[in-house]
């Protein structure tokens, strides 16, 4: 065979976007065709109806199917589709002419080139594609609904199809095949066997254009995939583009072409519809508007080729043409090599990615259940089997047949084809699982995702090893290759690595088969057998995985897990401690899959100490006892139990009702309100009477001591929560009678955490303040965007607007709401509050877009007052009068600031960076490469590394916790531990202390949270004020570069225009420095916890919950440095420092986070999240503002430079601006809006 052509076509989409044509079928319909015209005089007297067989027409019409080519070509399209559509024997037996199949592939391919020649310049060559179509046959979907398992067609018969199709093609002229309208996925699969099996053949290739449609707004092909897993399912088809067409127009396809853009490696095809069909079924998207669409395609980089499909006609083909013409072509990106696998949904397993778990039950070999119920053929409860796997966390599930008393290929095929029907199974990828290859590839032709095979091996020699291995790349298959050779399985270390390596090379470097597609299973044999030859069979295999990991790149490592224990076989309590703490070890050496039950994996540290250290002893073959002592201690661990008491004084139950709700309201105690407002409302008779009289006198004693600042805000958030449970058992009696508000409405107030933010801790606190003063709250919660907080604001007719942020690109969202509110005619007041909020900001930027009051609400405590003038008619005129004067104040005071402000331009400011002399700095490489950190995962990537900690006690943070700031959420400003005795706030700082204790402990016994992180260490310089983050030791290949701001304000004498990359050895010192980024969060778990205290009313509960989330996290911020510093970068190893001496930073370096003084720009997180991929390794994900989430989270950079230190950045100019949005390729008026706290200049509208 002649390798595949370097080809004009590759080199002219490097160059531009080329033009694929539009639709021929709406082309044909224009010529108004009868069936005499389609019959032609050749099949005048065929037998059945030819009317609709559009691709006859390339025998009977070829002039009509060569002029529409040619009018085409006119508009200007390079490449023509062939009108061959339907040319497969599957679907002409509509028509009675699976005879004409060759014939009519090679009319169409012969039409097509001829006109494509004629047309054809040095300049502009055209190109033909051979065109096979989807069929009307499905390999994925049955056409029975009685019966999900049938399929009309098979793998084979439809390979076969398109063998004969792809012959046609080819000998008619083709330049490239095109695999096109794909709705199933399988069928897709089926065309580039047979297609390849023709390249074969011949005796040479042709490029491969593949291109799916998504069929509707889900957003998944008609068998249900979505996007990315698509592309993953037939991507080892190498093709020169893949593409989306059909079934949606421009607007409704953008998303998904994006999704496409961004995760191909080859180029990238659409072809959208004209819209979507009318009534009539015609299309009305005519071509200027369609051009419209797909310009800004272009200008978002998502194109290589663009055409049209249904409705499109050579007119909309020259108006995209001119819309992307002299537009830049998409580059394509350099992805790193991963195991790309599917289901209906991707499953991407990276360096980064945590151990994938491989569901073990649907196996008749080794679950009894299951293999009954394949006998007895109950597909639907063994259907059950799978379900339950998923859902129990199984990312991939093996499926295995082998029973001898079973026709085991039939089996796997009806039992694929069930879970094909059944989308909470079939959205995981399948591993197909057995010893005999019949059985494998009956399974790999049922499967339209990407699949692993378990397994092939050189047991019968190395030639049927590479056979089964190009049949498994020709099917898309990811390998489980065993360690398993001529002379039987590897039970040693050295035959392990030895059988592994050979294996690797025959199939990388003489197959060409993607390392990333190989897995090894170096074999995972029983421990504690009482045989001695047997005791280090799990060390063996650790070790074999290390070794695998540290010299077969890009390979993986997978293994079943169950055989481990197999010893102890009947006593389940002992088998899962042994998966765990075998999983814990081979994970650290890099094991990335194992074949368990998701069900019964428990975690390691859960492990009881006494059965841990016997079980590591066995795993880790530390004693030649060892497994006799486990046999010993086994019995004891049969489970355990505890109970709790708490008692508590009673006497004020004693009281009449009143006064015991009066004292429930003033002490926050919920335990008694239900019967107690029952007793009350049975004593008065009326809900009414219950809340006008004893609960409101009771808000009214809270609220009065609260204003006098008698009583602090914990206690008024407590009483809150126990008149909200009153409220609730009082609001069915309160329906029933439809009686009146029960207390006069002060007015109704919406407030909104704005879009991109997700705190709402400050807006809640002001929103009970508010509640406990008779005041109406509509709380639309976190992440509001302004069209439904000002659609909300009309349909609830509220008085008042109140807007919380917390992040700084919340400024910018609030000044927004501000000009909507103007731009739609409101008039109602607009309050703002938030931890980055300022009357200065109010002042300058919200405040002049809307002129019906703009106020800044400092605190809670000053939000009811604010309210109340605001909906006063006689205090309103006056309090908005003084507060302009006030914002007028505050913005001519700012003017002259700006005005007087001695900025420096960025050349000087660069000419005063840090004076480091970096000759006398020797950079310290991470420890952690050599002294793996205990209780992490260590990923290496490239030179560098990523420490991953997936679940760190709670308990080690607490003496981290700064309690200081855990007042000042609660508004008790003060230092601790002093506060708890100031004479003023210490009673109220105590209880509220002794509060955050007990739940501490209930955190820490119970689990609520779990905190995770992620460090990543790499080689970096840096280039100008620029940091580059390199992959290798030598520092040529640029990971991701880090763009840093610098100070432009003029420094006095011995004061510096600090960056950020001051503090990074430049490239140009020879010297090789790293640089560090973290992620951590204590906030996992903590939704559903306070979605538990909001419907138990316990607002005081959710609040204490989210404030010591906060801390912790930080908490972890500090221990997770600590462990830089000490042991993982190491560079501090002996630091000694306190509690107190890191809340003062005396430590080495420092640890700036993105949107904060040093780093102002939230953006650069993006970039962090990928170095890091954050998201899987800590489940933290960014807004669209770049918030985290969970909130309760932390993230930054790492230096450690002795000089290297915090500062704020401040005001910069346009100068700087320009160049720091040259640098990270973005526009200038994005960078504006995201840097717009920090400029020095007003930006052109």
């Amino acid at each position: 065979m002649t390798p595949k052509p370097e080809t004009r076509l590759r080199q002219l989409l490097q160059e531009r976007i080329l033009l694929l044509d539009g639709a021929m079928g709406t082309m044909i319909q224009r010529h108004k065709l009868e069936e005499a015209d389609y019959r032609g005089e050749r099949f005048s007297d065929w037998p059945s109806d030819l009317k609709g067989n559009n691709d006859l027409l390339c025998l009977t019409q070829p002039d009509i199917i060569r002029g529409i080519h040619e009018q085409y070509l006119e508009a200007g399209a390079d490449i023509l589709e062939t009108n061959s559509f339907n040319a497969t024997r599957a679907s002409m037996a509509d028509y009675g002419m699976e005879e004409l199949v060759y014939e009519l592939n090679v009319a169409a391919a012969r039409l097509a080139r001829e006109a494509a020649d004629k047309f054809s310049t040095e300049e502009k060559p055209r190109f033909v594609a051979g065109v096979l179509g989807p069929t009307s046959k499905t390999l994925s979907i049955s056409p029975d609904v009685n019966d999900p398992g049938y399929r009309a067609i098979s793998f084979d018969e439809l390979a076969e199809n398109y063998r004969e199709a792809a012959r046609g093609l080819m000998e008619g002229g083709a330049d490239l095949i095109l695999i096109e309208t794909i709705f199933d996925t399988l069928n897709a699969k089926a065309a580039i066997f047979a297609v390849q099996d023709v390249f074969d053949e011949l005796g040479r290739e042709l490029p491969i254009m593949i291109s799916g449609t998504i069929t509707d707004q889900s957003g998944r092909t008609l068998s249900g995939q979505v996007t990315e897993a698509f592309y993953n399912s037939l991507r080892h088809a190498e093709p020169i583009s893949m593409g989306l067409n059909c079934a949606l127009g421009p607007d409704l396809l953008r998303q998904y072409v994006e999704e496409l853009s961004r995760v191909s490696e080859t180029f990238v095809s659409a072809h959208p519809n004209a819209g979507l069909p009318n009534e009539f079924g015609e299309y009305d998207l005519d071509a200027q508007h369609m051009a419209g669409y797909i310009g800004e395609w272009a200008d978002s980089g998502f194109l290589n080729i663009v055409g049209g499909c249904c409705g499109t006609t050579p007119e909309h083909i020259a108006a995209i043409a001119e819309a992307v013409q002299g537009k830049a072509p998409r580059p394509l990106p350099a992805i790193e090599p991963a195991c790309r696998l599917s289901g209906l949904e991707p499953l991407n397993i990276t360096e980064e990615s945590l151990f994938v778990n491989v569901g073990e039950r649907a196996n008749v070999t080794g679950s009894a259940k299951f293999k009954r119920l394949i006998l007895n053929e109950e597909y639907e409860e063994a259907l059950d089997v799978c379900r339950t796997q998923v859902e129990e966390g199984a990312q991939v599930v093996d499926v295995n047949m082998d029973e001898g008393m079973l026709d085991g290929k039939a089996a796997m095929v009806r039992f694929l084809n069930l879970c094909a029907a059944e989308p909470e199974i079939a959205k995981v990828p399948f591993m197909i699982d057995s010893s005999k290859w019949e059985i494998i590839e009956a399974g790999l032709q049922c499967v339209q995702g990407k699949a692993i095979v378990n397994s092939i091996s050189m047991k019968e020699g190395e030639e049927k090893f590479r056979e089964q291995a190009r049949l498994c790349r020709r099917y898309g298959a990811a390998v489980i290759v065993m360690a398993f050779d001529e002379e039987g399985q590897a039970d040693t270390f050295a035959r392990k690595i030895e059988i592994c390596k050979r294996a690797y090379r025959i199939l990388v470097e003489e197959e060409g088969f993607p390392a990333e597609d190989i897995i090894f299973d170096p074999n995972i044999f029983a421990v504690a057998t009482g045989i001695p030859e047997h005791n280090n069979y799990a060390v063996d295999f650790i070790e074999a995985t290390r070794w695998i990991k540290q010299h077969l790149p890009h390979a993986l490592v997978s293994g079943g897990v169950s055989n481990v224990s197999f010893s102890f076989r009947g006593n389940n309590p002992v088998r899962e401690a042994i998966h765990a703490v075998f999983l814990y070890h081979a994970i650290r050496a890099g094991m990335d899959m194992g074949i368990v039950n998701a069900g019964q994996l428990v975690v390691y540290d859960e492990v009881p100490e006494e059965l841990r250290q016997a079980v590591e002893d066995v795993i880790l073959n530390r004693d030649p006892e060892a497994g006799k002592r486990l046999v010993e201690l086994a019995p004891k661990y049969a489970g355990s139990g505890a109970v709790e008491e708490k008692k508590e004084d009673l006497e004020w139950r004693s009281w009449p009702v009143e006064k015991r709700l009066a004292h429930s309201l003033m002490k926050g105690i919920t335990e008694f309100i239900d019967e107690d407002t029952l007793e009350a409302l049975e004593k008065l008779g009326r809900p009414i009477k219950v809340i006008e009289g004893p609960l409101m006198d009771g808000m009214n004693q809270v609220g009065d001591l609260f204003g006098a600042g008698k009583m602090f805000l914990p206690q008024v958030v407590k009483s809150a929560r126990v008149m909200k449970k009153a409220v609730a058992v009082l609001e069915p009696y309160l329906e029933a009678e439809k009686a009146e508000c029960p207390a006069e409405n002060a007015g109704r107030i919406l407030m909104a955490t704005v879009k991109g933010d997700v705190h709402d801790i400050g807006k809640n606190i002001v929103g009970i303040v508010l509640q406990c003063n008779s005041y109406e709250v509509v709380d639309l919660g976190v992440m509001v965007p302004a069209d439904r907080i000002l659609q909300t604001a009309k349909e609830e007719k509220v008085d008042i607007i109140g807007l919380s942020g917390l992040i700084t690109p919340s400024l910018d969202e609030m000044v927004h709401v501000a000009k909507e509110m103007k731009r739609q005619g409101f008039t109602i007041p607009l309050m703002i509050g938030g931890a980055t909020t300022s009357k200065a900001h109010t002042a300058v930027k919200i405040e002049p877009q809307y002129e019906h009051g703009v106020v800044y609400v400092a605190d809670a405590s000053r939000a009811v007052g604010v309210a109340s003038a605001l909906l006063s008619s006689e205090q309103k005129p006056a309090f908005l009068r003084e507060l302009t004067e006030e914002y007028e104040q505050v913005r001519q005071g700012r003017a002259k600031k700006d005005e007087s402000r001695n900025l420096v331009s960025i050349g000087e400011a660069r000419a005063n960076a840090t004076p480091i002399d970096w000759s006398d700095w020797q950079p310290h490489p991470p420890r952690a490469k050599d002294e793996p950190p205990e209780g992490a995962k260590l990923i290496p990537r490239g030179e560098g590394l990523l420490v991953v900690y997936e679940e760190i006690p709670i308990e080690e943070l607490v003496p981290y916790i700064d309690w200081t700031f855990f007042f000042h959420a609660w508004q008790l400003r003060g230092r601790y531990p002093r506060i708890l005795d100031d004479p003023e706030k210490g009673e109220e700082a105590r209880k509220l202390f002794a509060d955050a204790q007990e739940m501490l402990r209930r955190i820490i016994d119970e689990k609520w949270l779990r905190a995770r992180a992620v460090v990543g260490l790499f080689p970096a310089n840096a280039r100008g004020d620029d940091i580059e983050v390199y992959q290798d030791s030598e520092r040529k290949q640029v990971l991701t570069t880090f763009h840093m701001l610098r100070k432009q304000g003029k420094q006095p004498k011995g004061k510096y225009n600090e960056c950020l990359a001051d503090f990074i050895a430049p490239l140009e010192s020879g010297k090789s420095d790293w640089i560090g980024g973290f992620a951590c969060t204590a906030g996992e778990g903590i939704d559903e916890k306070i979605a538990e205290f909001e419907k138990d009313h316990d607002d005081y509960s959710s609040l204490m919950l989210k404030a010591l989330a906060d801390r912790l996290a930080e908490a972890l911020a500090e221990w997770l440095h600590e462990k830089v510093r000490k042991e993982l970068w190491g560079y501090a190893r002996d630091e000694a420092l306190t509690n107190d001496d890191l809340i003062a930073e005396k430590y080495q370096g420092i640890r700036p986070a993105m949107g904060y003084p040093a780093s102002p720009d939230h953006t650069e997180k993006d970039l962090l999240w990928k170095l890091l991929d954050a998201e899987k390794n800590t489940g933290i994900w960014l807004t669209e503002s770049k918030a985290m989430v969970p909130t309760a989270a932390v993230s930054g950079l790492y230096f450690a430079h002795p000089e290297s230190r915090y500062f704020a950045v401040g005001r910069v100019n346009l100068d700087q601006l320009e160049d720091y949005a040259r640098r990270k390729g973005r526009d200038l008026k994005e960078m504006e809006k995201w840097l717009g706290q920090n400029l020095a200049y007003e930006p052109e509208e």
